[in-house]
């Protein structure tokens, strides 16, 4: 008779962890901003205002880069490349950027290997600003020009891949 009470018990717990989703984890989504799939973010200290695709199975956030040209200042490996960014009207604004290469990343994918430069730029989502890692890589020929790693991510708040567009950029430098 008592095995059956605990089995009992045990169900009904159980149906109350699936049905309270505070119960199912430890993590409070109190104060904690909750992203969608596509964001609008702001690409300081220019801000220039792009879409971007929050990719958690990215380490790194990919930035679209045109013209990507390295060089050396001072002793140390430099980048100049150009960010592309289209308006609603299909109207293209050209903005270069030069940045010290703080490391070289070795990509790996269905393609093959790809060696990247890191390099910092400042960000704003939602309105949170912070200095990231971006790998610069000619991504015209895709949908987003930004791709938000884990990196990134994780200090950000949480994600809900069924949602767009949840918070605007709010940090103009």
């Amino acid at each position: 008779m008592q095995f059956r009470t605990v089995i009992i018990t045990l169900f009904f717990l159980s149906k109350a962890v699936i049905a309270n989703p505070s119960i199912q984890n430890n993590n409070s989504t109190d104060n904690q901003p909750i992203f969608g799939l596509i964001e609008k973010v702001i690409l300081q200290p220019d801000n220039l205002l792009m879409n971007a695709k929050m990719d958690t199975g990215a380490l790194t956030s990919p930035l679209d880069a045109r013209n990507i040209k390295k060089f050396s200042k001072n002793g140390r490996d430099w980048v100049r490349f150009d960010v592309v960014i289209q308006d609603d009207n299909n109207n293209e604004q050209v903005t270069t950027f030069e940045r010290k290469i703080i490391r070289m990343v070795k990509l790996r994918g269905a393609g093959g290997s790809d060696k990247r430069p890191a390099i910092l730029m400042k960000i704003c989502i939602g309105n949170t600003t912070s200095e990231e890692q971006f790998t610069l890589r000619d991504r015209e020929d895709m949908k987003y020009p930004v791709l938000i790693g884990r990196k990134t991510i994780e200090h950000l708040g949480l994600i809900d891949v069924k949602k767009q567009f949840t918070i605007e950029p709010q940090c103009i430098d």
